[in-house]
């Protein structure tokens, strides 16, 4: 009886940590990942430059800075979840307060000379799901100094980071760039021809890949460690990894090529639903089943898509779609790792051959695990406001 008494304590005591860590790393209440503003620059003729932009205005806003992968990260957070109740009406209203500071944060110069923006046109959609983030798009524009050469793009990474496209007039993009720390952006020529070369662009979407990992993809993250908690060991866990990592590259690719897609709606609550499933399979059973590399396999097709949704926003141009794609996941590849040498050097190294491994660590780490993700599948599917 005292040592059923002494199993139990210390199951607890294990729970109340992991749900500490877990619920510590990001609440799951009305969090939205930080999506970048997406801004395409055209040159419209009468020496006019222009930018359309797509982005999360309600964190542009709130100032929920580059610098935190989720909303719930930021001092602001409760501002943010006050401006996505807001119909379009009163949102344009605010919106009309904060238009100087916006204005001011994004920065567009010709050969060094500052260009005065102004909004064209804004965008705003219903509230809808308040569980998705509200994407609205506005239109600057602004006039160009005579004999202008080049133009450089900036923007205040207090508002999120962003994307800097410039489209080529055939419908895709002839250079894209990811600006996390607001920028400048390399020097843009107003005649045009500028191109990123492959190899540009291979370690510029390595950085995209893993900062989608860490710190913003704490579903993906949760799953990850899921997988290591049931066995730590190396080689299972790496044909785990691995099995996962070719999975979602194959969706990813034919979502990008536009041979399959599937909207947010669906892939968002399965994915919670795929790291229930893992961390459930990790209470259940203490050992490593033969066909749970297939099962991750499987679960790896539908994060693929979640990843596709992230990485159609940047506008990836054909002419490197295999250089960006295999960055992407190259980085996607080296976050997962990254969240494993992390578990491993915090509780598996010293702890994993331990008898009470599996009752202090693996047990109520992997409920904590379900718990935030069976939360995340009722909010995903409105069963939860």
């Amino acid at each position: 009886m005292k040592m059923f008494s002494r199993s139990i304590n210390q199951v607890l005591a294990g729970l109340v940590f992991a749900v500490m860590v877990v619920s510590g790393s990001s609440s799951p209440g009305h969090a939205h990942e930080i999506r970048p503003a997406i801004v395409d620059l055209e040159f419209v003729g009468d020496g006019r430059v222009q930018l359309d932009m797509s982005l999360i205005l309600e964190a542009a806003l709130a100032e929920i800075g580059a610098e935190h992968g989720d909303t719930d990260e930021s001092p602001n957070a409760q501002k943010y979840d006050q401006l996505r109740l807001m119909d379009e009406a009163d949102l344009a209203i605010e919106f009309e307060r904060f238009e100087a500071r916006f204005l001011n944060g994004v920065t567009l110069s010709a050969d060094g000379a500052k260009i005065p923006l102004e909004v064209d046109k804004i965008e705003l959609d219903p509230v809808g799901d308040t569980d998705f983030a509200r994407l609205s798009r506005l239109t600057l524009s602004g006039q160009l100094p005579l004999n202008a050469v080049n133009v450089e793009f900036s923007f205040n990474p207090s508002f999120g980071p962003s994307v800097i496209r410039v489209p080529d007039g055939n419908g895709e993009f002839s250079y894209s760039n990811y600006l996390e720390n607001g920028g400048p952006s390399e020097p843009i020529p107003v005649e045009g021809g500028l191109s990123m070369s492959a190899g540009e662009v291979f370690v510029d979407y390595i950085g995209i890949g893993f900062t989608h990992i860490v710190p913003k993809g704490l579903d993906h993250i949760l799953f990850v460690v899921g997988l290591f908690l049931l066995s730590p060991r190396l080689k299972p866990l790496l044909i785990q990894i691995t099995s996962f990592t070719i999975a979602h590259s194959v969706t990813l690719a034919l979502a990008m090529l536009g041979i399959i897609s599937a909207p947010a709606s669906i892939v968002e609550p399965l994915i919670a639903a795929s790291i229930v499933f893992i961390a459930v399979e990790n209470l259940v059973t203490n050992r490593l089943s033969p066909w749970r590399p297939f099962v991750v396999f499987g679960f790896g097709l539908l994060h693929g898509l979640g990843f596709a949704g992230v990485l159609t926003e940047f506008g990836l141009s054909p002419t490197h779609f295999v250089s960006g794609l295999i960055g992407f996941n190259v980085g996607v590849e080296v976050g997962q790792l990254a969240v494993v040498a992390a578990c491993y050097a915090l509780f598996g190294a010293w702890f994993s051959d331990k008898s009470w491994y599996r009752a202090r660590v693996t047990v109520p780490m992997s409920l904590a695990i379900a718990l935030v993700a069976v939360w995340w599948f009722a909010e995903r599917t409105g069963m939860v406001a």
